[in-house]
């Protein structure tokens, strides 16, 4: 009989689907790049002003979720660590270019989040975890370097860091946060980070150029419509659902998914050219992803992982 809990599937699935729908971002920038004036800064703005519209439409009309509500800091931190890892990866990919901006927070994440919840959670990847980190990250860098492009500057690789280290934190967080039962309401936490991140972004936004200048303003409204509501506001709610529920190092490499997401639909859409470099790319990462899918279904359902408690005094031999 499969101990699989039903929960545990539907925790898996959801960062399964936020890591496909964050992989249609990257078109969908390029798109609204190519139809308008518009800056990363200025999108990152439109898309966590306009996910947060869509996410208190959603809260006005849906009965509340019976669950605990985390502190109004609490959330606020989460937001800011959300706000960094938005902010600071837009920074790599504009001193480094996108390719190395990618591969160094993207690859630096599931390492920092590894240690990160060995040590203050107690969890264990184990071997078999370890390796399927390892191909994943080799999978990543020979999707994203294999075309050869990408030029490493080192403060742009401090910016990947830096990024690296708010998601790195974000994800610990949620997994903490559901270890102890209070992880709260997924949107609700969605809808407290994107409002952080737009009061932090709209400054750097304004200076940037918040207006787009376009000849085809409603294909750049729908794109914007399109960026703020399914790889933000829906994308965003399943990352948090899901993080609460699966230990972080398997969070964060399911959610290399999105790299591959992207490149499917750059292929399969914007013309762009199928190389050997995509092909064993994306096979390394999907094996080392389903590898961990597999392996985080097969434990024991019943709640979180936890440190086993010290044997009494008194039974020691």
């Amino acid at each position: 009989m499969s101990n699989q809990s039903p929960a545990a599937g539907r925790s898996l699935l959801s960062l399964v689907v936020a890591g496909a729908a964050w992989g249609t971002a990257g078109a969908a920038a390029s798109l609204l790049f190519l139809a308008s004036d518009l800056g990363p800064l200025a999108l990152s703005f439109w898309r966590c002003a306009g996910g947060l519209a869509v996410l208190l439409a959603v809260l006005a009309v849906r009965r509340p979720a019976a669950l605990p509500r985390p502190s109004a800091g609490s959330l606020i931190a989460t937001g800011l660590m959300f706000t960094l890892f938005q902010a600071a990866y837009f920074a790599a990919v504009r001193e480094t270019g996108l390719a190395v901006g990618t591969v160094v927070t993207l690859g630096a994440g599931p390492v920092l989040i590894s240690v990160g919840a060995r040590y203050w959670m107690g969890e264990r990847l184990g071997r078999g975890g370890i390796v399927a980190v390892g191909g994943a990250l080799a999978g990543l860098a020979v999707l994203v370097l294999g075309s050869g492009g990408g030029e490493v500057r080192p403060i742009g690789v401090g910016w990947a860091l830096l990024s690296a280290a708010g998601y790195a934190a974000m994800t610990l967080r949620a997994r903490r946060l559901g270890q102890r039962g209070a992880g709260g309401d997924p949107l609700v936490t969605t809808a407290w980070s994107v409002a952080v991140g737009t009061v932090c972004l709209l400054p750097l936004a304004a200076v940037e150029g918040l207006l787009p200048h376009t000849a085809e303003l409603g294909r750049v409204l729908w794109l914007l419509v399109y960026v703020a509501t399914v790889p933000t506001a829906l994308a965003y709610a399943l990352y948090f659902h899901g993080a609460a529920a699966v230990r972080a190092a398997t969070v964060s490499v399911i959610m290399l998914i999105e790299p591959v997401s992207a490149a499917v639909i750059a292929v399969l859409l914007l013309g762009e050219r199928l190389t050997g470099a995509v092909i064993l790319g994306t096979v390394l990462l999907l094996t080392a992803v389903g590898a961990l899918i597999v392996a985080e279904a097969r434990r024991p359902a019943g709640g979180p992982v936890v440190r086993p408690a010290p044997v009494p005094q008194s039974a020691a031999r």
